[in-house]
């Protein structure tokens, strides 16, 4: 149970923070990164342990990192790439991409293809969930900022 949480939860906040240290994001939004790379990471492991496949769950994945990112670049008065691109990392199929190439060197290239094919999939739905979230006009994003402000101070 604690092991799952860790896995689950702290690692990815961590590494989402980490990658925003080796980037430079300015320090006082390092736990906004975290958090949002944790949002998006609970959300994508949540929708592939109902058995849904690794695609769909990045699509929803993205979509909350995207969105969060949005609300937190309004809230805090920065750009949007400051979350979304450290928010984003653990949703990249970086194993899929080592295991292709993998596969490939050692002349399996029938799992080299489906190997392949699963991380263009998965990548393909990292950039509608991205589109998806964008195309939202940036005055929703703004309205949801301003609420939650006069509801802290009312």
């Amino acid at each position: 149970m604690i092991h799952e949480f860790i896995m689950h939860v702290i690692c990815p906040f961590l590494g989402t923070m980490g990658y925003a240290v080796l980037f430079h994001v300015p320090k006082r939004f390092y736990l906004s990164c975290g958090f949002t790379g944790m949002a998006g990471w609970l959300v994508y492991n949540s929708i592939v342990s109902h058995t849904f496949s690794g695609a769909f769950a990045s699509f929803l994945g993205t979509m909350a990192v995207v969105f969060l990112s949005r609300v937190l670049s309004v809230r805090k008065k920065c750009p949007l790439t400051i979350f979304l691109v450290s928010g984003i990392l653990p949703l990249v199929p970086g194993a899929g991409i080592y295991y292709t190439v993998y596969y490939l060197v050692t002349n399996q290239l029938a799992e080299a293809s489906r190997r392949g094919m699963e991380s263009v999939k998965v990548a393909f739905a990292i950039v509608l969930g991205i589109v998806f979230v964008l195309a939202v006009p940036g005055t929703v994003f703004q309205s949801l900022a301003v609420g939650q402000r006069r509801s802290r101070k009312g």
